[in-house]
């Protein structure tokens, strides 16, 4: 039995394919589209996903999508009512994409994909909450989630026991610490829905001086449950986060959209709005272990990405074990939809839990060779162990290598399948990659993966991290890796067993019995304002459009210095270049 997930028209569309209960496909749709965080309907990732199971529409028996959109069309109805006439201009703006494709769901899955099968909509933050708590594999765990909002609920917590989740509490739309720090990234002059990351990796460059400030935009009571003070917002109502008194109280302008002024100022205000959130997802963690008495916890929703907060709650609340989905934002949502009309709706028993998070695409030998013979690349073809030898050699002479193997990883997080790697102990490695390669902001940290039974020779971690979700210090007791180590003296870990992905763990041991270093840095492959690469075709753009030294293909590797350049016409027509 079949069942596709589907979560789309707001930002990082995205499917997963169940078959049997079992998710085997699931990628995001900007991975074939090529635009950033794509929110359009996932047609070219759903076409993958039934390639990849050799099946057609017809075989599909059921689409699941992720939220209710007549429940939140109820919700920003009530919204725009409630606040007219200031509301006019986004009621005018938004209304359009409601009744075209959000409102006609299955129109749209019949146009695009000649499917005319049951459709059922799973609320938003019970899709958050399936798509942790059915792949962790526990039969019991307390649930937390968080986001921006869902049809009304912005939070929510609760239990789950074997095959049924029972969300007992939320905390409902306009008052939400999502929403909270999108309005504190746009104030900090970077993109909404985007860019919440950024604000995240300036944090620690910066003291928590405007906690003050921040607590009179929002109240936190001690079981973690918050207001926001609605008259210094503008988001429920307007085309603007925040009105004119938020800026009054955070006292400064908001900062022009990358703009090169970043200022101190700047870096506290992350800092303080890290330390806000930090409580709130403490307080309410301990909360849910004090009412629920369980010390395992699920975690999901767009908030959940903030792997700062996430260690936090891990070192400073009640919680014992945490479990967080590789795709906790709403790309999640459609493995969450899916696993909701299996185990919750049909009532099936669970039989599966997310070992691995490399369920996308994945690309033959065969198609490598054509494409790197097309453009006139100079490869070699190596046996692996000798491939594991040249490519720690490389890293070990403080080259930037890249890296393209198997099946694409679900979520935002390169784990060593489309990734750049260097060498941590390298004291400019981090200002190399960032310059030449990621052409990013200086102030972002790179990640680290270390093997998972090294983890605490090196960092303050007593459990895997095996999605980059979790920060813990660095230990200070070791040889310096100034370029994974964070200038507050944390990392945002990726632990890696042999099980989960057998080459890059055999990559990063062959490092530690050549140099005595279990550690790399490892980035996603792509280049500021692209998604993550997945075909060769874009593997070998990147490799080309930027400064990497070597790429490891598959059972190929290529030298930069020993590549062609490319001709002008192709390089307009692939790469779009000028």
């Amino acid at each position: 039995m079949y069942i596709l997930g589907i979560s789309c028209f707001y930002h990082d569309a995205a499917v997963c394919l169940l078959k049997d209960g079992v998710p085997i496909a699931a990628a995001d749709e900007q991975a074939f589209s090529r635009k950033k965080h794509d929110s359009a309907f996932p047609t070219l990732a759903t076409k993958w996903a039934l390639d990849f199971a050799g099946i057609d529409v017809n075989a599909i028996e059921a689409v699941a999508f992720y939220d209710k959109p007549l429940v939140k069309f109820e919700r920003i109805l009530k919204s725009h009512v409630a606040n007219f006439p200031y509301s006019i201009s986004q009621f005018v703006k938004g209304m359009p994409s409601w009744f075209n494709t959000k409102l006609r769901l299955k129109k749209v899955l019949k146009k695009e994909l000649g499917y005319t099968g049951p459709v059922c909509f799973s609320e938003h933050h019970m899709s958050h909450a399936a798509s942790t708590y059915f792949a962790s594999g526990w039969e019991e765990a307390a649930i937390l989630t968080v986001d921006g909002v869902g049809e009304w609920a912005t939070t929510t917590w609760g239990v789950g026991t074997g095959n049924k989740i029972d969300l007992r509490h939320e905390i409902r739309f306009p008052h939400s610490v999502g929403l909270l720090y999108s309005a504190f990234t746009y104030f900090l002059g970077f993109k909404v829905n985007s860019a919440e990351y950024k604000v995240m990796g300036l944090a620690p460059y910066g003291e928590p001086k405007y906690v003050d400030r921040i607590k009179q935009l929002i109240t936190i009571k001690d079981d973690g449950t918050f207001r926001l003070n609605m008259k210094h917002f503008a988001f429920d109502y307007g085309l603007r986060m925040y009105r004119p008194s938020f800026e009054k109280i955070m006292g400064a302008p908001t900062r022009k959209m990358d703009d090169d002024n970043l200022e101190q100022y700047h870096k506290d205000v992350a800092r303080s709005l890290q330390e806000v959130v930090n409580e709130i997802m403490v307080k309410l963690a301990t909360n849910i272990v004090e009412q629920t008495g369980i010390k395992r916890l699920c975690l999901a929703g767009g908030v959940a990405l903030n792997c700062v907060a996430n260690g936090h709650v891990l070192r400073e609340s009640p919680v014992e074990e945490i479990f967080i989905q590789p795709a906790a934002g709403d790309n999640g949502g459609a493995m969450g939809a899916a696993l909701w009309l299996w185990h919750q709706v049909l009532n099936k028993k669970r039989q599966w839990k997310l070992t691995t998070p490399y369920l996308g695409p994945e690309y033959s030998e065969e198609k490598m060779k054509k494409v790197l013979n097309r453009y006139g690349a100079v490869y070699h073809k190596m046996e692996r162990s000798a491939l594991l030898k040249e490519g720690v050699r490389l890293l070990d002479d403080a080259q930037v290598v890249g890296l393209h193997q198997g099946r694409m990883e679900w979520g935002p997080r390169a784990l060593g399948h489309r990734s750049i790697l260097g060498d941590p102990r390298h004291p400019e490695m981090r200002e190399i990659i960032n310059a030449k390669i990621k052409m990013r902001e200086g102030f972002r940290p790179f990640a680290p993966t270390v093997l998972e039974e090294d983890c605490q020779d090196y960092f303050e971690l007593d459990c895997p991290s095996p999605y980059m979700l979790l920060v813990a210090p660095v230990r200070n007791d070791i040889s310096p890796l100034p370029s994974i180590t964070h200038v507050d003296g944390s990392a945002r870990i990726q632990t890696i067993r042999q099980d989960q992905d057998p080459f890059y763990y055999d990559l990063i041991q062959t490092m530690r019995n050549t140099t005595g270093c279990s550690v790399l840095i490892n980035t996603s492959m792509n280049v500021r304002g692209e998604p993550i690469v997945n075909t060769p075709e874009d593997t070998y753009r990147c490799f080309m459009r930027t400064h990497m030294d070597a790429l490891i293909m598959g059972p190929f590797i290529l030298y930069k210095s020993e590549q062609p350049k490319l001709k002008l016409k192709d390089a307009k027509e692939e790469f779009g270049l000028d």
